[in-house]
């Protein structure tokens, strides 16, 4: 018997280190995508959060269907700067960068 197979998808939201910034992504693979945000931004790349230097995660979701989690982030990325920091206020009022919640390299 074959067993389901569930995968976790997140939608994200990240910024900078004076979280003046934020940024909505979504990857099956948090910590690998934690990663490449950083390193983008160390290796000066010329994507938006590179230049912005947004690598500090300060929310996420979690979904085990990547169509919900796409469709999620698209309407995230459709608010309001106060409605995002809204969002992120509910769960995270201090807005603690959670990156050592997938590594302890962070």
């Amino acid at each position: 018997m074959l067993k389901p197979i569930f995968n976790t998808y997140y939608t994200y939201i990240l910024t900078n280190s004076k979280k003046t910034v934020l940024y909505i992504g979504v990857t099956n693979n948090m910590y690998k995508r934690l990663v490449q945000h950083k390193e983008g931004t160390e290796k000066n790349e010329n994507s938006f959060a590179a230049r912005y230097r947004c690598y500090f995660l300060v929310y996420y979701e979690t979904y085990n269907q990547i169509q919900v989690a796409i469709a999620r982030e698209k309407e995230l990325k459709g608010w309001t700067r106060k409605k995002k920091e809204s969002l992120i206020n509910h769960s995270n009022p201090e807005w603690k960068f959670l990156n050592k919640l997938f590594s302890e390299q962070f």
